[in-house]
């Protein structure tokens, strides 16, 4: 089974806008959203964002579609999307690697799967890594900079932005002397390609492969 990660420098960066538009073009394709929490309400919308009662001494992973299928949440996007399979893991700090291991050990018959999390690249070996970016973002997380050197690409939303965007700029020094290819929504189709193993569909002026 193939795996993507999708990650990113900052929250609200557009991480599940791009899972979702990756599986619209990769049918039978599944997708695993990774979400840390911590032991104290983080002020924020119970249903929507905080899972400090849900944390224990394991990570958990949920797959009915009662708790993923959800509108207001990124799984329940996910569904909207076409994804066949979703599975949501809930973990507390140093949990998360050992909940996404059993959330990908769960699922059957999928052609691939997207990871939504940053630190998804420490527990598996992805195919394709990931990390959404954008040049008006203020700081970059503690969280991208550690996984900055393992990228394989950049993703930028905004697509005059991505035409013109500085790789170093966009993700820091962590990122390290290889190159780095920036892309944008006008490569969505070369990224499922590139994401599926098979020869992508030709390159827009200036992209790398």
């Amino acid at each position: 089974m193939r795996v993507v990660t999708i990650s990113g420098t900052s929250s609200e960066i557009g991480k599940t806008t791009l899972v979702c538009d990756l599986l619209e073009r990769l049918p039978g394709w599944a997708a695993v959203k990774v979400t840390r929490g911590h032991y104290r309400s983080c002020g924020r919308d119970p249903e929507t964002c905080c899972v400090s009662h849900l944390l224990g001494d394991e990570p958990r992973v949920y797959s009915d579609r009662a708790t993923t299928d959800v509108p207001e949440k990124d799984t329940g996007r996910y569904w909207s999307a076409g994804a066949s399979q979703v599975r949501w893991v809930v973990a507390a700090s140093g949990q998360e690697e050992e909940g996404l291991r059993r959330a990908l050990a769960e699922l059957e018959n999928a052609a691939g799967v997207i990871v939504e999390a940053n630190r998804a690249v420490r527990a598996v070996e992805p195919d394709l890594a990931i990390l959404v970016a954008h040049p008006a973002q203020k700081e970059i997380k503690a969280t991208a900079r550690r996984i900055a050197g393992r990228m394989h690409a950049l993703y930028v939303p905004d697509r005059e932005a991505a035409l013109a965007a500085d790789p170093v700029a966009l993700a820091g020094a962590e990122l390290g002397a290889r190159p780095c290819p920036v892309w944008g929504p006008d490569d969505l189709d070369r990224i499922a390609a590139r994401a599926a193993g098979v020869k992508a569909p030709t390159a827009r002026p200036g992209a790398t492969v």
